[in-house]
C-alpha cells in the first residue's frame, strides 16, 4: 500500500501543506508571509486536494510539524490536524520541526563524502537565541533540543573537528560569526511540509501514531504573553 498522507507546517511565519502517496510528492502549496496561518491553512489544504486529484476520503494518515517554534503558528498547526483526523478516522504523526528542516538541508547539500558530515538546525527565536539540535548525515539524533545563545564559541569545537551544515531560519545569526571556519557551511533549506515526507513514512510503517485527543505542541518554552504598553498609564 502506497499512504496518502498530508502534510501541515506552521511552524514559523510559512504556511506549508503537502501531500504525499508513497515516497511521491504529489501537491504542495506555501506562502511566507508571517501571521496569516488561521486565513490560509484551511484553503490551502482544499488547493493541495485539488492539485491532486485525492478526496478527503481518501488521505491515511496527517503528519503535522509539531515545534519548536511559534506558539501560535504551532497551536494552529496541531488543532488543524487533529480536527482532519478526528473527523476522518485516520492516524497522526507528530514531527519534529527542526527534523523536518534538516532533511530539507540534507537534501539540498551537494558535497560527496557524508561520514563527518553533521546537520545543525536552528529556528529562530529572539535576538542571538535559536532552537536548534544535531544529527549525523543518516537523521540519528546527536543531541537534546535546547535553546541557545549564538556567539564565536558556540560551535567551536564541533567546527574543528567536522563539517557542519548549518540551515533554517536562525542559520543568518550565525553567519557572520562562523562563516570564517573552512568546516562551516551554510544551506537555505527553509521549512516546508514536503521535508517532512521521510520522517512520516517512517513513522506510518512503524505506526508511532499519536493519541489525537491528548498530543500538544513541543514549545520547548513556555509562552509569555506580552503586556500591552498604552502611553500616558503606568
Amino acid at each position: 500500500m502506497k499512504p496518502i498522507i498530508l502534510y501541515i507546517e506552521t511552524a514559523t511565519d510559512v504556511c506549508s501543506v503537502a501531500l504525499s502517496r508513497g515516497t511521491e510528492i504529489i501537491g504542495l502549496k506555501e506562502e511566507a508571509g508571517g501571521n496569516n496561518h488561521a486565513k490560509n491553512l484551511l484553503p490551502f489544504v482544499d488547493e493541495v486536494l485539488k492539485q491532486s486529484g485525492v478526496n478527503m476520503t481518501e488521505i491515511n494518515g496527517v503528519a503535522v510539524s509539531i515545534g519548536p517554534g511559534s506558539y501560535t503558528g504551532l497551536r494552529i498547526g496541531v488543532s488543524t490536524a487533529k480536527g482532519i483526523a478526528y473527523t476522518a478516522g485516520i492516524p497522526v504523526m507528530a514531527i519534529s520541526t527542526l527534523e523536518s528542516i534538516a532533511q530539507g538541508a540534507k537534501t539540498l547539500w551537494s558535497g560527496t563524502s557524508t561520514e563527518t558530515v553533521q546537520i545543525v538546525p536552528m529556528i529562530d527565536a529572539r535576538r542571538m537565541e535559536v532552537f536548534t539540535t544535531r544529527y549525523d548525515f543518516d537523521m540519528n539524533s546527536l543531541e537534546e533540543v535546547s535553546a541557545k545563545i549564538i556567539d564565536q564559541n558556540t560551535f567551536t569545537e564541533l567546527l574543528s573537528e567536522q563539517k557542519v551544515l548549518f540551515c533554517g531560519n536562525g542559520m543568518p545569526k550565525c553567519h557572520e560569526l562562523l562563516s570564517a571556519f573552512p568546516n562551516a557551511c551554510f544551506i537555505n533549506a527553509h521549512v516546508s511540509a514536503k521535508n517532512m515526507l521521510p520522517s512520516a513514512l517512517r513513522k506510518w510503517q512503524k505506526q508511532e501514531f499519536e493519541n489525537v485527543a491528548y498530543f500538544e505542541p513541543f514549545y520547548l518554552k513556555e509562552y509569555v504573553a506580552a503586556k500591552p504598553v498604552v502611553k500616558g498609564l503606568h
